[in-house]
């Protein structure tokens, strides 16, 4: 028959799904009906008789209207309709979503519950793949289902009493045992629980088209490694598993280190890897303002889009990444900032609640990236806040290669990169560079074959086949190595070079027992299964070559970090301000695998005085602390210190924090002299005998930095009065008793 669209009576019938027709209009035993559209489609429905309906009329829901395309008083052909036995469903996938999106809900729903209800309120009823439907279930709020999937049961595999594949169908009915599964819509904040729970809407946290070379990262595979497994392991797995497991996501992670290796590149890259919201980059100082309370509020909008994605789909809301660059300006130690505001303190405080407070965010990840570990708040650093401490420490040899090759790639690939340049040599040679040293390496490098090609006279011109000639050659890299590019934390070449200014004479077998005893001390400095500790005092005479000897040590040492710690650098320094000088150059030389680090005349440095007498204490307490402290495992020191007052120290009990305690003599006899005057080219053969002669049976004592001093004086006098000057000099200064007047 043909009739005609109509609204559908009675509220009450929108939630069972059923169409209206008149009691007259279809004979009692008629309970499902075909429906044929203009557009020659066919819709299978359930149908109600009852008297509200007009003759000539079916009544449709809104959202059956919907499903069918129908409009009001469309002629539409209709026919009894009569499901076949193996019609009946195995499985039911519903997709669910709330009907009004506008007020929000967050009660959860029990899909179990939800089951069972589905089967009462709709028992034997026709369903349709993409058919709509509205289901209240339990009295809350109303949701819309979408049929997704419809399975019925091999039923020629059940009479044969064998285990069949059920087969998908585009309609069925529905029976007492068919299991209804919900899932979630795309996008959809309703909260489903229980078993009965489809499978989810859900992205793959790790970017498939993710590629450590291709980011430009190298060197950081380790670290890399340690925090995948850490903190994004859970969050590969789907959250029923994480569920069952009582596992809770990893929401913060600290990167630490020296400037210059990579951690913002590496923050940014890890948002890169993920399949997350794009991540929100703050820098610390960003965050504080001066009005009271927007500081707080700034870090509440960090989180705003976080918790209104979690209040919706719970816990398969996207990964929201939120990194702190300097994150140490505004997550300080409670009360350690001075001033009454506070404003620091309240900072932490909000920063603690949003990361792990009452109500807890399992969809954030914050990143933050520090120089200064230890300045930073302790309750932050505790597992659940940022619990996923990694050290971005140097690269080594392996890793510098890697950065290098990435740094030179494209000079490759447009063939502009010398065949003589060896990157593994450029490796060695590059021992305790940063990330940032190496990049600027390769650019130091460019720019200097770029200035092979420019002429600059009046004006500056560019050959004009630069575009064929230029080519980076290993001597560009190692004229970038020599003058342009120095480590921050390489070896102090410039200060050592000072102090071996003259070169080391040695002038008799107490000189090179000292450099053979230095030799092995920095082989047990080197050792693997050593402490890791080895500190050397050489104490002696003031102008006796201490520190020179201490320099040349450290030189042969080879180690990558050599760092002065030297009065001259903290004159008028606060007692505060020179410990934390010192600390700092003995932090800076935990970071490399081998540090040497030199402290010349330590007297001076503790402000000993031998009128009063006086020293500084909070000096001393330092030094004694960090001349014990054993360096983090795998990394060697070896601590080289200087004094003239060996007695002084002795009462400070500082010679017990040593190693070893070598002592550098004076020159003490006319030999000793005789072959410093030989070493030197001041005086001709015949004026060496003539005061070998004169000083025979003599007793000497002199440093051999005085006596240095007194040579270059001797190179200004004339031939005639060389020889007894020099010797008149030398008695005058105390270095010559022979008894008698030996230039007379």
């Amino acid at each position: 028959m043909e009739l005609k669209v109509g609204k559908c009576p009675e509220d009450s019938l929108a939630l069972v799904n059923l169409v209206a027709a008149n009691i007259n209009d279809f004979a009692p035993d008629v309970r499902s009906i075909q429906v044929q559209t203009d557009g020659h489609r066919t819709f299978i429905f359930m149908l109600t008789r009852t008297q509200a309906m007009e003759r000539g009329y079916l009544g449709f829901t809104l959202l059956q209207r919907k499903w069918a395309t129908l409009s009001l008083n469309q002629v539409i052909r209709v026919a009894p309709f009569t499901f076949k036995a193996d019609d009946c469903l195995s499985s039911v996938t519903l997709e669910v979503d709330f009907l009004n999106k506008k007020q929000p809900y967050n009660e959860k729903y029990d899909t179990d519950t939800m089951a069972q209800e589905f089967l009462n309120m709709f028992p034997g009823h026709a369903l349709t793949v993409g058919q709509m439907i509205a289901f209240q279930p339990n009295d809350r709020k109303l949701l819309q289902a979408v049929v997704k999937d419809l399975e019925v049961p091999d039923l020629n595999a059940i009479k044969k009493g064998v285990e069949g594949k059920p087969r998908k169908v585009n309609f069925g009915y529905t029976q007492g045992n068919t299991i209804v599964f919900f899932e979630k819509s795309e996008g959809s904040a309703v909260n489903l629980q229980g078993k009965y729970k489809g499978k989810q809407v859900r992205q793959a946290i790790i970017n498939p088209d993710w590629d450590f070379a291709k980011i430009g990262i190298g060197g950081l595979d380790k670290e890399f490694n340690a925090i995948f497994r850490r903190a994004f392991a859970s969050r590969v797995f789907p959250p029923e598993v994480v569920e069952q497991l009582g596992c809770k996501h990893v929401k913060g992670i600290l990167l630490y280190g020296p400037p210059g290796t990579g951690k913002t590149l590496m923050a940014r890259q890890i948002g890169n890897m993920l399949n997350a919201r794009e991540p929100k980059i703050v820098n610390g100082p960003q965050i504080l303002d001066k009005y009271v309370g927007e500081s707080e509020a700034n870090i509440r909008r960090l989180f705003a889009d976080a918790e209104e994605e979690e209040k919706k789909a719970g816990p398969y809301s996207g990964l929201h990444i939120i990194i702190f660059d300097e994150i140490d300006a505004i997550c300080k130690a409670r009360g350690s900032v001075g001033g009454n505001t506070g404003v620091h303190d309240t900072v932490v405080n909000q920063l603690l609640a949003k990361i792990d407070g009452v109500e807890q965010l399992n969809n954030i990840l914050v990143i933050g990236m520090t120089n200064r570990r230890d300045m930073i708040d302790e309750a932050l650093l505790r597992p659940g806040r940022l619990e996923v401490q990694m050290e971005i420490s140097l690269p080594n040899e392996e890793g510098r290669v890697q950065i290098l090759n990435i740094h030179t790639s494209r000079m490759k690939t447009y063939k502009k990169l010398a065949d003589d340049v060896d990157i593994c040599e450029l490796a060695t040679l590059t021992k305790n560079f940063s990330g940032a040293e190496l990049e600027g390496l390769v650019r130091a490098a460019q720019s200097t074959a770029m200035n092979r090609l420019i002429k600059a006279s009046s004006k500056v011109e560019v050959d004009p086949e630069a575009m064929e000639k230029l080519l980076v050659s290993r001597s560009d890299f190692l004229h970038a190595l020599e003058t342009d590019i120095k480590p921050a934390f390489g070896a102090s070449d410039e200060a050592l070079q000072h102090f071996l200014g003259r070169g080391i004479t040695i002038w008799g077998s107490a000189i090179s027992g000292i450099i053979d005893d230095g030799k092995l001390l920095i082989q047990q400095a080197r050792l693997t299964d050593a402490s890791g500790l080895v500190s050397v005092l050489f104490e002696g005479a003031p102008n006796s070559g201490k520190t020179a000897l201490a320099a040349h040590i450290a030189k042969i040492s080879d180690f990558p970090f050599v760092k002065i710690c030297s009065p001259e650098e903290m004159v008028g320094f606060t007692e505060q301000a020179k410990c934390l000088q010192i600390r700092k150059v003995f932090d800076d030389a935990y970071r490399s695998q081998f540090s040497c680090i030199l402290v010349d005349n330590i007297e001076r440095l503790l402000d000993y005085g031998s009128i009063g007498p006086r020293y500084s204490n909070l000096t001393l307490q330092a030094l004694l602390v960090l001349l014990k402290k054993e360096p983090p495992k795998g990394k060697k020191l070896l601590i080289l210190c200087t004094t003239s007052q060996r007695q002084v120290l002795s009462d400070m009990e500082m010679l017990a924090a040593f190693t070893a305690v070598l002592h550098v003599p004076n020159l003490s006899k006319p030999e000793h002299l005789c072959a410093v005057l030989e070493e030197s080219d001041a005086f001709t053969r015949d004026e060496i005998e003539q005061i070998r002669k004169k000083i025979r049976g003599a007793r000497v004592f002199i440093g051999i930095k005085k006596l240095l001093a007194m040579i270059d004086m001797a190179r200004q006098i004339d031939a005639q009065h060389k020889v007894n000057k020099f010797l008149c000099r030398l008695e005058e200064e105390g270095g010559l008793d022979s008894g008698t007047s030996v230039h007379h």
